[in-house]
């Protein structure tokens, strides 16, 4: 856990950082195990959706009322753009718990929306979790590594 310390060394807020990815099996049920260190962040429930990219944006209860609130709450609900966004994430989401073996069940709309199969790659992105195929997770690795160095320095232009 991080901590954001204040004035004085007073911690203002804690919050989990999820880091690292686990490479992993579906099993028979199309579940899948979270890794243990990641496991306390979801214990008040699960909110799975469709993500970017063809993969899975894993979030925590709390954490998706956030996402929602700072970025589908401000689309316009009169425009497509934001009607369209609005039925991506919400249409496409999961509520769901961890079990006591730490595993969670992807519904059939998830392992398509993801091309799941039995591999699968479970990445910590800082205040979510992504899921991936393993073919797909390699290969933005890899076109990522050619141009990361190109989005950062871009961005640090802004």
């Amino acid at each position: 856990m991080w901590g954001i310390v204040g004035y004085g060394g007073a911690k203002w807020e804690t919050r989990p950082l999820l880091l690292g990815e686990s490479v992993q099996k579906l099993d028979a049920k199309n579940r899948v195990t979270l890794p243990a260190r990641f496991r306390d962040h979801f214990a008040d429930g699960v909110v799975i959706t469709k993500g970017f990219d063809s993969c899975l944006s894993v979030y925590n209860r709390e954490g998706w009322e956030q996402f929602t609130e700072s970025q589908l709450g401000r689309l316009d609900p009169f425009s497509r753009q934001g009607r369209q966004m609005t039925r991506f994430l919400y249409g496409g989401a999961w509520e769901t718990e961890v079990d006591r073996q730490g595993r969670v069940m992807l519904p059939p709309m998830h392992l398509e929306h993801a091309g799941l199969e039995r591999e699968i790659v479970v990445a910590g992105l800082r205040d979510r979790l992504e899921i991936w195929s393993l073919p797909a997770w390699r290969a933005q690795e890899a076109e990522s590594e050619g141009s990361v160095e190109d989005v950062a320095e871009s961005l640090s232009q802004h």
